[in-house]
């Protein structure tokens, strides 16, 4: 089957490799999306491996239309709804794109919504409701003059929420975004990591998962277990390899976490526990300043705020000062990555980067910022 994935904007090139490793074929990397191809074992597998996608779309249909009425007539002739969409069945329409006689979202998700409610009366004489919160089925249709494609959305909600993070700091970074930022440093467990403005502790947790192979989708349900082609067997022959895949005792270096804010510091400490992995991260409620570093060089990342949505930039500028002169003075040795969404902040760390990957942090154009440290 095709099959879409959905990434942050900056990392679909990691994201189409991890699909590869998982067993994806013609994976092709575009913007902010792959596509590929898949049976359902490989599906399966995505769903509950994966680390950096928003969303994987089973591809159900592809179609012309230029307007509500082909649009109308598309929908009800591109799959067997009756047997797929039963009046029991809640369901949602996403809509993404446009097209020619088509560029309302809202419009076109009711059309879409209308066409297989009416098709439902012909058939059953009764309709499913449509429920956009928690659906049994996500409809999924992307507006294109060169080919709109309706899809079914594995999952229903976004794959960012491992199950993990009920708490959070202000402004979160997402989960899949922290796991990608991660991928990108290389780093494996075989040498500390850092994080001295950790928040809810999202970089570490996904650190550690990634280094113990722990599946991100383990804590969580979805949508495609009640597919009418789910395959139960196949499904938890997937989540035992899953299972095998993990290695919870393999050795890691130190992780250690700083979060000055005591509520913050608790929460990234509550997230640490339910992730499972209180043996592996310690949150420290301390400022960096006060922190000692492990006598082995390794990594440090960090996500500070751009006074965007927290802080405000003049306020700011002694906070990354102090950062860089934190580094400069106790970190010979390390790699520091840093993601900036404001450069005239990251100036005040007074050091020259030498690497900068664009990426998106909700909305936000940013850089992963990486520094060699001397």
């Amino acid at each position: 089957m095709q099959g879409i994935a959905v990434f942050p904007q900056g990392l679909e090139n990691e994201g189409a490799q991890e699909l590869a490793m998982l067993g994806a074929s013609s994976v092709h990397p575009l913007k902010r999306c792959a596509s590929f191809e898949a049976d359902m074992a490989c599906l399966y597998r995505l769903h509950l491996q994966a680390r950096l996608p928003f969303r994987l779309l089973r591809e159900i249909a592809r179609f012309q239309c230029n307007s509500p009425d082909s649009l109308y007539r598309e929908v009800q002739q591109a799959f067997v709804w009756d047997r797929w969409l039963h009046p029991s069945i809640s369901f949602r329409v996403d809509v993404s794109g446009r097209c020619d006689g088509l560029t309302h979202t809202h419009f076109t998700a009711l059309q879409v919504k209308n066409a297989l409610v009416d098709l439902q009366r012909e058939f059953w004489g009764r309709r499913s409701d449509v429920n956009l919160e928690s659906p049994d089925i996500c409809l999924h249709l992307h507006l294109s003059n060169a080919g709109s494609v309706l899809s079914l959305d594995g999952s229903g909600g976004s794959l960012h929420r491992r199950g993990y993070r009920a708490a959070v700091g202000i402004a979160p970074l997402k989960e899949n975004l922290a796991a990608g930022l991660i991928r990108l440093t290389g780093w494996d467990g075989s040498v500390p990591l850092v994080d001295p403005l950790c928040g809810s502790g999202t970089y570490l947790i996904e650190a550690a998962s990634l280094a113990l192979g722990l599946a991100p989708g383990s804590r969580r349900s979805f949508l495609l277990e009640g597919w009418a082609d789910f395959d139960q067997d196949l499904w938890e022959a997937e989540k035992e390899r899953s299972l095998r895949r993990a290695k919870p005792g393999k050795h890691l270096e130190r992780i250690i976490g700083c979060e000055m804010n005591c509520e913050i510091a608790q929460q990234a400490k509550r997230n640490v526990l339910v992730a499972g992995l209180e043996k592996r991260v310690i949150i420290q409620n301390t400022h960096f300043r006060e922190l000692l570093l492990p006598s082995t060089p390794g990594v440090m990342v960090c996500n500070p705020p751009y006074g965007k949505r927290i802080g405000r930039e003049e306020d700011l500028d002694m906070l990354y000062e102090e950062l860089g002169d934190f580094v400069k003075k106790n970190a010979s040795g390390w790699q520091l990555w840093v993601l900036s969404g404001n450069q005239n902040l990251t100036r005040s760390l007074r050091m020259k980067s030498s690497r900068k990957i664009p990426v998106s942090n909700g909305g936000i154009d940013c850089r992963w910022l990486k520094y060699e440290i001397h």
